[in-house]
Parts: C-alpha cells; structure tokens; sequence
C-alpha cells in the first residue's frame, strides 16, 4: 500500500472507486488541495484506491469546534468498500496524516465522529485520540444521481491528540 497526495488524474479514479454523483466531492477535496489548504491523501494499491482522508490545515470546519479547538482536522477518513475495513488503512491513512502535521509543526490535531459510528470510535480511542466535551452536529448533503439534494444531520463529538 502506497499514500499520496492526490493528483487532478486521480479524481475520475476516484469517483469510479466510489462515486460521489453530482456533488463530486473529491473534485472539491482536491481543489482545496491545490490550494493549500489542505492535503488530500489517497491510500493506493497499485492502481485501486483503497482509502482516503483530508487533514483541513487551518482548523476544524465546525465553527463552533474551531472556536473551541486552534488545530488541524483530520476530515472524511473512508475505507471503501467496507469489506476492506479493519485492515489497516484507516490507521495507515491516519498515521500519514499525523505524520504530515508533526512535519509542520502541529502539536494537537482533531478530528470528529459520529455518534453512529462506533467502529470508527474505537479505532481513533486505539490511535490515542481523547473524547472532549466538544458536540456538535454535522450537516451536510448530498445529490443523487437524479439531482435531488438529501440533507443530512450527525451528532458527532471532536476528540483530540497531542503529536
């Protein structure tokens, strides 16, 4: 297993690895990427993807987290499909994106999950990652293929983890 940074030629891999419909999310992963904003990590065995994440460089998305935590943000972490899960490359993906923030200087890093998401929980609490009293709820949305918008509402809670 190889992690990179994103390319512009990965995003049609991407969306035929796990399509995002109209919403092309990992077009706009990557433009932040392009950007600086971010990085774009994409785990890859030969020329399958099997995972990604995104680390938010300058702080957490949530306002109401940013205004609580000065700290990257360990965002969208995905192993897909989920028969490859529990093999590594969430920790792998994760481990990279921590490694990439020591590098920069970073000495605590954050990331969000939700509250019906416990396997994922489990693995960030095994990673050293602390529950705060940090809740929020993530809203989000996506289109079909139809072109219909779901919104979409998570509890989650923020935890943290000093590098």
């Amino acid at each position: 297993m190889e992690i990179r940074d994103c390319t512009a030629e990965d995003i049609d891999r991407l969306e035929e690895w796990q399509p995002t419909g109209r919403d092309r999310a990992h077009g706009t992963r990557f433009a932040r990427h392009a950007a600086g904003t971010s990085s774009f990590l994409v785990a890859w065995s030969a020329d399958s993807p099997l995972g990604s994440c995104e680390v938010l460089w300058n702080g957490p998305k949530e306002p109401a987290v940013q205004a609580a935590f000065d700290c990257p943000e360990i965002n969208g972490l995905q192993v897909w499909p989920p028969s490859r899960q529990g093999r590594g490359i969430g920790t792998a993906l994760v481990a990279e994106a921590e490694d990439r923030a020591r590098r920069r200087g970073v000495v605590l890093i954050g990331l969000g999950v939700a509250d019906d998401n416990p396997r994922a929980a489990a693995l960030y609490l095994r990673l050293g990652y602390a529950v705060t009293d940090c809740r929020y709820v993530d809203r989000w949305h996506y289109l079909d293929d139809a072109g219909v918008r779901h919104d979409q509402a998570d509890p989650c809670v923020w935890l943290v983890k000093p590098l």
